[in-house]
């Protein structure tokens, strides 16, 4: 089959039922027979006697029973009726997913690295574990520009909460109690909001007409209250910030610190290293830029790393070489843990055979190559009625692309969600919408150095033709997604309190509160 020859997407659609709806008995089976084996029977009868007051029966804790076939068949039933990175782009520029290799998924499930428990790591029993750990460490420190770096935030947000808690310390040892932390108006969200859960007050910084911060509007800021100011570089908009030397020095220059949100790392991977651009506290996203999967809640990993004297506030514990031993230490003024253990290991797995693998000039490829898919789709979709792309058009972009589809909502009352919902219907992820706020009708695309030629020609061209359909007929991009498992919801409806079910347990709390009200 020829590339641009796809059949059409239809995604599958199974009406599945809860897993606690599949058996109406409500006895645990296996198959068609329940569970009825003398041995398993004389077991729970044990672990009944031991437990004394303290057993529940499975009918009391409300758990499903079902058999193993069932469980299997119900999960991939579910699994048919979702979208991944494994089915194609998943572009959501600044949340982007990339291609998770199945070599690091065997060596977690097959060398025994899975049933690993964290304590024999913490204890350092682990020696060989805890010297991959150790050099992953190093080569964070050589790609960032860092002294030192801690594996421990389970989440990029994770690690941006501890940035903010290192220089809230920093300043607190210092005796200086500065209040406000400066965000440029294209930041990322969680950037306002991990400023706000360190008791910081958020001064919005705009964006100038090239689309980078704004240098008169930051030097009118800043004083002796600013506590530090949170980047990332690239920025949000796929622009390098080409005056940060500038920025950082008026930051340190008026006491403050600068914190690098490692999001968009991603574009200068292997190219440039925020240590050297003058920032004093790193994160890193495993998931984005290092190969680890996300997605449904989780497992994240948030690196952070810190230059200087701001090592000493790094939280978790950091590993150390200690006369041909691996042991964990803690720093003297670290702000504590971000989360239980020493890390979220399996991600850390990912991210070893990730650099381990493309090697140093493999690394620069990253970034090259990321670089180049996004300005091959720029090129692509180039001359668009009713599409732009705001500040500096004709500047080349980096990791990403924010385009603007005002004037396509304007002439044709077909918005940036519409042509979103169509994409869907072509098979692909629709990327980031309405993000960031600056742009209007926004729509922000990153392809990684994972996807291929073929497939971000691919993307362009739905997009084309999606461009093309608002024109012609735009009902027809109104009603989109219409291949997909789930088509184009009433978002009233489903925000309503009163059909909104975020969990089992609120389902059956709002069910007895009915009952009640009804009786």
């Amino acid at each position: 089959m020829k590339f641009g020859k796809r059949t059409e997407f239809r995604q599958t659609s199974w009406d599945e039922p809860e897993i606690f709806d599949l058996n109406e008995t409500g006895v645990q089976r296996v198959g068609f027979l329940t569970v009825e084996d003398n041995e398993v029977l004389e077991r729970e009868a044990s672990l009944m006697q031991i437990l004394g007051d303290k057993y529940r029966p499975p009918d009391e804790l409300g758990l499903p029973q079902n058999s193993e076939v069932e469980v299997v068949r119900h999960f991939t039933r579910l699994s048919q009726e979702a979208y991944g990175v494994d089915e194609g782009p998943v572009p959501l520029g600044s949340c982007t997913m990339k291609y998770n290799p199945r070599i690091a998924w065997r060596v977690i499930t097959r060398s025994g690295l899975a049933g690993v428990h964290p304590s024999s790591i913490e204890l350092g029993v682990e020696q060989g574990l805890l010297s991959m750990l150790y050099e992953l460490q190093e080569w964070f420190k050589s790609i960032t520009g860092m002294d030192e770096c801690s594996l421990q935030p389970p989440a990029g947000a994770s690690g941006e909460l501890a940035g903010i808690l290192m220089i809230k310390e920093y300043h607190k040892d210092r005796g200086e109690e500065r209040e406000y932390i400066l965000v440029p108006d294209s930041a990322h969200g969680t950037n306002p909001a991990s400023a706000a859960m360190g008791r910081f007050k958020v001064v919005r910084i705009p964006t100038g007409p090239d689309g980078t911060v704004d240098i008169g509007s930051l030097k009118a800021v800043l004083d002796e209250s600013v506590a530090g100011m949170m980047m990332t570089n690239p920025n949000t908009l796929g622009l390098f910030e080409h005056k940060v030397l500038e920025i950082t020095k008026l930051v340190h220059d008026a006491g403050g610190l600068l914190y690098y949100d490692g999001a968009n790392l991603n574009g200068i991977l292997g190219l440039a290293r925020p240590g050297d651009m003058g920032f004093d506290i790193v994160h890193l996203n495993i998931h984005k830029t290092f190969s680890a999967p996300h997605g449904s809640g989780g497992p994240g990993a948030g690196v952070v790393c810190a230059k200087g004297e701001l090592s000493r506030y790094l939280p978790g514990y950091i590993v150390e070489e200690s006369r041909g031993e691996f042991i964990l230490t803690r720093r003297d003024r670290s702000v504590g843990d971000m989360q239980s253990f020493y890390a979220n290991f399996p991600q850390m797995v990912y991210a070893y055979t990730f650099i381990l693998s493309y090697g140093k000039q493999g690394i620069a490829d990253v970034g090259l190559n990321s670089i180049l898919a996004t300005n091959y789709f720029i090129k692509k979709i180039k001359g668009l009625k009713g599409v732009s792309i705001p500040f500096s058009p004709e500047t080349p972009r980096f990791h990403e692309v924010v385009i603007s589809l005002k004037g396509l909502v304007s002439e044709t009352g077909v918005s940036a969600e519409d042509v979103a919902k169509y994409l869907l219907d072509k098979g692909v992820h629709a990327p980031t919408v309405y993000f960031p706020l600056i742009v209007e009708e926004a729509l922000m695309i990153e392809f990684t150095e994972t996807e291929t030629l073929e497939n971000v020609k691919y993307y362009a061209e739905s997009l084309r033709e999606a461009i093309e359909k608002a024109y012609e007929n735009p009902e027809e991009l109104k009603q989109s997604p219409r291949n997909t498992s789930v088509t184009r919801l009433d978002y009233v409806r489903a925000n309503h309190p009163s059909t909104l079910t975020p969990s089992r347990k609120y389902e059956i709390m709002r069910e007895r509160r009915r009952s009640s009200d009804a009786a």
